[in-house]
């Protein structure tokens, strides 16, 4: 990994979220009587991870200075940190790189033929802190219709923890609240200097209890694809394969698109594109891009 600033608070608070989720009967450690505290003690992950107690007492208060690869590669066994996990902490301490802030996406003649050609599935365009850019009809109207919605609104982290008829669409709300709170939390630090997301997350913190608990329980994910219920206000209950077509990995910019999971779910997403079907095969919904409309040949 290439060099970027180090954020040594967060870093702190990362090693110390993970540390009181890790119980010495996971590292082959006899359990030591009653605890004040969940999970390992810092003496005992420093000495699993042999550095020094004071060493690593200095790293989860954010003052230790050059933490060396050996000693992060310790610490992230001896937590048992996973991919996702491994990698925040990596950035955290300044291995990875900032992502450099830039223009909002350009939108594609390429991009909205493909979401025009996905129907009756619903697929948008999103970026990697869930601003969404364009969508297909069906996704448009698959909750309520997000042309209604301002500019500055239409990202999915915020309508899922702020709009009722989004949110009440969720039949795992807990489970899809906190896996979307997880993924801004690990690629966050790579736009620190980013204002679009920090006003998203300052917004989401002042709005949404329940986003600031999940937030606060520093739990970090990476994307993937996976099985999802919804509820949709006009065609009832949806299963779907959700997933990522990517665009650009890198700034995270991509197509998501839900696939049937069952026959009486693709049955209702026809139902659904045969309702809303007078409305364009796409609809622009990001700041500064282009028209929305009908594609040729769709």
């Amino acid at each position: 990994m290439t060099s970027s600033t180090p954020d040594r608070d967060a870093l702190g608070a990362f090693l110390r979220a993970r540390r009181a989720r890790v119980t010495p009967g996971d590292v082959g450690l006899p359990a030591s009587g009653r605890r004040r505290t969940p999970g390992l003690r810092r003496e005992e992950v420093a000495q699993l991870a042999g550095v020094g107690v004071t060493w690593y007492t200095w790293l989860e208060q954010g003052r230790a200075k050059n933490a060396s690869d050996q000693v992060l590669e310790a610490v992230a066994r001896v937590l048992r940190l996973d991919a996702a996990e491994h990698r925040h902490l990596m950035v955290l301490a300044g291995r990875g790189t900032d992502t450099e802030p830039g223009p909002p996406m350009d939108l594609r003649p390429e991009h909205t033929a493909v979401l025009a050609k996905l129907l009756p599935y619903p697929a948008a365009v999103q970026t990697d802190c869930y601003d969404l850019v364009a969508a297909n009809r069906t996704y448009r109207y698959l909750f309520a219709d997000l042309d209604a919605y301002p500019v500055e609104e239409r990202n999915c982290a915020w309508l899922m923890f702020t709009e009722p008829s989004w949110r009440n669409s969720l039949v795992d709300e807990e489970t899809v609240l906190r896996d979307m709170t997880a993924r801004l939390r690990a690629r966050q630090p790579e736009h620190r200097d980013d204002a679009r997301w920090n006003a998203l997350i300052t917004r989401l913190r002042q709005e949404s209890p329940d986003f600031v608990r999940h937030w606060e329980s520093y739990e970090v994910g990476a994307d993937r694809n996976q099985l999802r219920h919804y509820r949709s206000p006009r065609v009832g209950a949806l299963d779907v394969q959700f997933q990522s077509l990517w665009l650009d990995r890198g700034r995270g910019e991509r197509i998501i698109v839900m696939t049937p999971d069952d026959a009486a779910t693709a049955q209702r997403l026809e139902r659904l594109d045969s309702l809303v079907g007078a409305a364009p095969a796409w609809t622009s919904l990001g700041d500064g891009a282009a028209a929305g409309g009908s594609v040729a040949g769709a």
